[in-house]
């Protein structure tokens, strides 16, 4: 074989065919990674070797959760869950050691992952399974499938729907609530249950409960916990979930924190109703408050929804900019991994885990009093015109 030497430098026979400027679009990070050698972190996988597309896209996602918003205690962060994560394990994978360590400051999630993480709390048993199975044989059987994880309908679903309504008939639930404090009740008993069965730190309610997480559910008719409430007030319970105290309150921990010139972060696991909600709490500063302010500024979203199809859980921050959902300076601070969750959110809590010591609790549950009190005042007077009604 002839040996060819590699010249140093190389001149162009047609130099005039490129514009100049082009050393703009050639000064990123040199995609030539390091062999992997099964040695390496999670957080050192992630930077060395996840240069390129969706991998690309959840370093990026990782960094800016990271980095950013987790750089210290100045950021609130509200966190989305869509898509069944709590039976699949990913509440107490997850989102327990996330909401812990400080990272993750309220959440807004389907009724369904906070109704099948009482599961947990109770100790009753989901099992990993198959999605190749005749369903009609499952009925028969009285096994209730969740794509490939197994749950029996009486020892499990009918067993925490007879628990679920003895709590929900309890004196301290007789009123009118929005989702964050039905939550907190509910999470002060799943924290009892934790201990009467010995586990610990499996449930995302009893977690929350304990360290002050306010969870609301943006559809509160929408998952078993809503059935329940619905089948007991034909009873006469006086139980009313109110939609509007929880479209406040979000509204209000986003209020409060810019006012106090802090930023705000939204991590969306999936997309749907909870990612809406999430992200609606700046139109409502903006549209109904009538109170001047830019939007989110940190805007992390994993989902496997395409935009183009018009649903909610692809549209993307761009698009969010335009509701005033997103502060339009900080787009380079948006990021969207089209990623199974599943996938993406393990990860990330590994990555961020890792390289952020915990943040100190904001304890925000208890600060809603406090917190409303500046929405109602800041309400009045951007909407001089507005009169008390009753």
């Amino acid at each position: 074989m002839s040996k060819i030497t590699l010249p140093k430098t190389f001149i162009s026979k047609y130099p005039h065919k490129f514009a100049k400027g082009k050393t703009r679009f050639l000064s990123g990070k040199r995609i030539l990674p390091p062999p992997i050698t099964g040695k390496e972190s999670v957080p050192e996988l992630v930077n060395r070797t996840f240069l390129a597309y969706n991998a690309a896209r959840l370093q990026e996602g990782c960094r800016l959760f990271a980095e950013k918003m987790l750089a210290n205690d100045d950021v609130t962060v509200g966190m989305s869950l869509a898509g069944a994560l709590t039976p699949a394990g990913l509440g107490a994978a997850a989102v327990v050691p996330l909401i812990k360590a400080g990272f993750v400051d309220w959440i807004v999630a389907t009724g369904a992952n906070l109704y099948h993480d009482m599961h947990h709390a109770m100790n009753l048993p989901l099992y990993k399974g198959t999605a190749s199975i005749m369903d009609p044989v499952l009925r028969r059987l009285g096994v209730v499938r969740i794509y490939d994880i197994f749950l029996d309908y009486n020892d499990v679903l009918m067993r925490t729907d007879d628990i679920l309504r003895k709590i929900l008939i309890q004196p301290e639930f007789q009123k009118e609530m929005g989702t964050p404090e039905l939550h907190y009740l509910l999470g002060k008993y799943c924290a009892e249950f934790e201990k009467q069965t010995g586990l610990k730190d499996v449930s995302v309610l009893a977690a929350a409960y304990r360290a002050g997480v306010p969870c609301f559910c943006s559809s509160p008719g929408d998952s078993t916990i809503g059935m329940n409430v619905a089948g007991v007030e034909l009873r006469g319970n006086k139980l009313r979930v109110n939609p509007s105290i929880c479209v406040n309150e979000s509204t209000a921990i986003v209020l409060d924190a810019k006012q106090r010139r802090k930023k705000t972060g939204v991590v969306l696991v999936g997309g749907g109703s909870p990612k809406n909600f999430t992200l609606q709490t700046e139109p409502q500063i903006q549209e109904v408050l009538r109170i001047k302010e830019a939007g989110h500024d940190y805007f992390l979203q994993f989902t496997d929804a395409r935009p183009d199809t018009g649903g909610l859980s692809g549209a993307t921050p761009s698009e969010a900019v335009s509701w005033g959902k997103i502060d339009p300076n900080q787009l380079p601070d948006a990021v969207v991994c089209y990623l199974d969750s599943t996938v993406g959110l393990p990860m990330l809590t590994h990555y961020a885990l890792a390289q952020r010591k915990p943040r100190k609790l904001k304890r925000l549950y208890d600060k809603r009093g406090a917190i409303m009190a500046r929405l109602t005042k800041e309400y009045f007077k951007h909407n001089p015109d507005a009169t008390r009604i009753g």
